[in-house]
């Protein structure tokens, strides 16, 4: 499995890690994603998952970076608090790896909601924190209100047939060294649903599947790790089969210019 530095920290973390929104897998799948090298577990107070990434993290905790959020609703000082408290029993852990906010939310003054954020850092609850969701404006913003730490993170929607970042957000957190984490990576599944001919030849020329190729087009990118979902064991096999290799530079041309 390829690491790449976590923004601007000495953290490395695997280019494909373990996605559980709408997560139905159990824990097998999520262990034979660690056992090959998907280390990062991304989930979210919102998803309800995060008690059965905690069970599926016991036997492997030292090994694993855990990344979770809280939710756009729970922006309040005193409601972030209390999140990470919640989050942390459900996690069965002393310590997020990674805490994100999970939506921007102009509800509530985001100098209260990063104040609460240093808050979890300097107690320790908190290793890192990022975003998710976020514009360029709102992580300026949301950075020049959290002065004393980094913001390593922003986790949006990037695939093959959803690629508005690259116009202004991927670029900015290229030359920001704040890591993308790429959500939806596969379209739903729908990208490999299509039979795309480009995809298929790709599939083809390298021994891959479809699902791999449009996986390593996104971590091609040097700055950009992807969590897929994968609810069985054989679909995480899979994905983590993206990593290791990489396309060729006229290969990502035929699926930018088909895309």
């Amino acid at each position: 499995m390829n690491l790449k530095k976590l923004g601007n920290t000495e953290v490395l973390v695997p280019e494909i890690g373990l996605g559980t929104w709408s997560y139905e897998g159990g824990v097998e799948p999520l262990r034979a994603g660690i056992k090959l090298g998907a280390s990062l577990i991304d989930t979210a107070e919102g998803y309800y998952t995060e008690d059965i990434v905690g069970e599926a993290i016991l036997p492997f905790r030292d090994e694993v970076i855990i990344a979770t959020k809280v939710s756009g609703r729970n922006l309040a000082h005193d409601s972030v608090l209390r999140s990470c408290e919640a989050s942390l029993e459900k996690l069965g852990v002393d310590c997020i790896d990674l805490y994100q906010i999970h939506w921007p939310n102009p509800v509530y003054p985001i100098d209260e909601t990063m104040r609460a954020l240093e808050k979890l850092v300097d107690r320790g609850c908190v290793s890192y924190v990022g975003v998710s969701n976020f514009s360029v404006r709102q992580m300026r913003e949301a950075q020049h209100c959290f002065p004393n730490y980094p913001i390593v993170s922003n986790q949006v929607l990037y695939n093959l047939r959803s690629r508005s970042i690259e116009r202004e957000l991927l670029p900015y957190c290229l030359d920001n060294d704040v890591t993308v984490m790429a959500y939806t990576p596969l379209d739903a599944g729908r990208l490999c649903r299509r039979g795309d001919w480009v995809l298929s030849r790709i599939a083809a020329e390298t021994g891959k599947t479809e699902a791999q190729v449009a996986l390593n087009w996104c971590v091609c990118h040097e700055n950009v790790i992807v969590i897929p979902k994968a609810d069985s064991v054989a679909k995480t096999v899979e994905n983590c089969g993206a990593s290791g290799w990489r396309l060729s530079p006229e290969q990502l041309r035929m699926l930018e210019e088909w895309f």
